[in-house]
C-alpha cells in the first residue's frame, strides 16, 4: 500500500477515539494517517519505543500539519523524545508551517476540592501531567493539552456498565459523587476543530467535559440493578440519602465535591457538545 508522504492530520495511536475521529476526518475532507502497533486496517505500524534513539519507525510516518498523540506519555523526557525523532526525520520543509501537537490526557489531574477549571490547580506530581507540561514547555513546535472526562459511547464503553465495577456494596455507593463524561462524538468534533482553530488553544492545557455534572446516586437509581449482597442499587442509594440527610436526587454541586466546568474550552474553539445526558 502506498502511504502519503505529506497528511493535514496524523494520529499516533488509532484507538477507541479513532472510531469517532476517523469518520469525522473523512466527512471533512481532511487528509489523514494513523497508526497501530501492527498497521491493521490499513493503518502504518509504529510504537513509540522512549528508551530508544533509533529514527527508522519514524520514516514510515508522513509529514503532518497536525499530530494527535493518543497514548499516555509519561514522566520526564518522553514528549520531547518523542517530538525530537518525529522532528529529526521530517524537518520543517520551507515555507510550511510549525507542526501542531495534540496530547490527550485526563481530567483526573485536576485537584481543587469544589470548582475545577482548566486554569485550576492540577497534580503536577502525575506521571502523565508531567510528559504534558513537557509538550507544553517545548519551543520548537505548537502543542496543546486536551485533559477529557470520562469517555463513553453508545455501544460498548456505556456507563451504566460500570455500576457494577465502582459500587460493589453499600460503601461503594455512599462514596460515589460526581461523574463527569464526554462522548466520543463529541471528542472527535473537538479534535477537529482544535486542528482548524489551532491559534486558539495554542499553549494550554484545557479541561473537557459534555458541559455536565452526573450525579451517581440519581445514575444508579435510574439505571437499578442488584449489589453482590443481593441488595438493590436503589435501596443502597435511598439508605445512603437516608444517612446524609439528602431530601432528594440529583444531590446540588455543593454536595458532589469535586466537579468540572469546561466551559473555556467550547468558547475558545467556538462549538458546543452534541451529545449530552447520559441515558
Amino acid at each position: 500500500m502506498m502511504l502519503p508522504e505529506r497528511v493535514d492530520f496524523l494520529i499516533l495511536g488509532a484507538g477507541w477515539t479513532s472510531k469517532f475521529l476517523i469518520p469525522v476526518l473523512e466527512s471533512s475532507k481532511t487528509p489523514y494517517a494513523a497508526t497501530t502497533t501492527t498497521g491493521h486496517d490499513g493503518t502504518i505500524s509504529f510504537k513509540f519505543d522512549p528508551e530508544s534513539d533509533e529514527t527508522s519507525p519514524y520514516k514510515a510516518l508522513p509529514h503532518a500539519n497536525t499530530i494527535l498523540i493518543t497514548f499516555p506519555l509519561r514522566g520526564k523526557g518522553q514528549s520531547e523524545h518523542l517530538v525530537k525523532l518525529y522532528s529529526k526525520v521530517h524537518p520543517i520543509e520551507s515555507g510550511k508551517a510549525t507542526p501542531n501537537w495534540i496530547q490527550l490526557g485526563s481530567t483526573g489531574i485536576f485537584t481543587a476540592a469544589h470548582w475545577n477549571t482548566c486554569n485550576s490547580p492540577y497534580d503536577k506530581e502525575n506521571t502523565r501531567a508531567i510528559a504534558e507540561d513537557e509538550l507544553l514547555g517545548l519551543s520548537s513546535v505548537n502543542s496543546t493539552v486536551l485533559n477529557l472526562a470520562g469517555l463513553y459511547d453508545d455501544d460498548v464503553r456505556k456507563p451504566r456498565n460500570w455500576v457494577d465495577r465502582v459500587a460493589k456494596n453499600k460503601h461503594d455507593v455512599g462514596g460515589k459523587l460526581a461523574l463527569h463524561l464526554i462522548h466520543g462524538i463529541d471528542v472527535a468534533r473537538a479534535i477537529l476543530n482544535v486542528h482548524q482553530k489551532f491559534p486558539a488553544v495554542q499553549g494550554r492545557r484545557w479541561l473537557l467535559t459534555d458541559m455536565f455534572v452526573y450525579d451517581w446516586w440519581s445514575l444508579i437509581m435510574d439505571w437499578g440493578g442488584t449489589l453482590m449482597d443481593g441488595e438493590t442499587y436503589r435501596r443502597a442509594v435511598w439508605l445512603c440519602m437516608q444517612e446524609t440527610y439528602t431530601e432528594a436526587l440529583p444531590r446540588s454541586v455543593e454536595k458532589l465535591g469535586r466537579v468540572l466546568d469546561s466551559r473555556d474550552f467550547w468558547g475558545a474553539i467556538g462549538i458546543l457538545p452534541e451529545q449530552g445526558r447520559v441515558k
